[in-house]
């Protein structure tokens, strides 16, 4: 309940300060998102599967964002940094819908 009380304060708080990017970030930004839904949706699977522990949920969360916003810088300073961000994308979008089907087995047991 409250990684999801956290996501709407966190949404409710962007909407209203409407804040802005700097250009240096702007290439991390996203990789950086996705690296944290892969932390909330593996969380949200960890509670539905009755091994939630919120240490592991926090180092998760932040050595996900930091690794892959690594991988992105890496890649920006190898010249390839459109491909590792690819690369990125995919690694953790096949993590995410993982955690996706398991949340919809334990919810709809289907």
């Amino acid at each position: 309940m409250i990684p999801a009380l956290g996501l709407l304060v966190g949404l409710t708080i962007g909407l209203l300060v409407d804040p802005a990017v700097p250009v240096w970030i702007q290439p991390y930004l996203p990789i950086a998102v996705i690296a944290a839904l892969d932390a909330v949706f593996g969380a949200v699977r960890a509670v539905l599967d009755g091994i939630f522990n919120d240490k592991v949920f926090v180092v998760s969360f932040l050595s996900n964002v930091i690794v892959a916003a690594f991988i992105v810088f890496l890649g920006d300073q190898l010249g390839v940094g459109s491909q590792l961000s690819t690369g990125v994308v995919v690694v953790l979008g096949v993590r995410i819908f993982s955690n996706v089907a398991s949340i919809r087995r334990h919810l709809f047991r289907a």
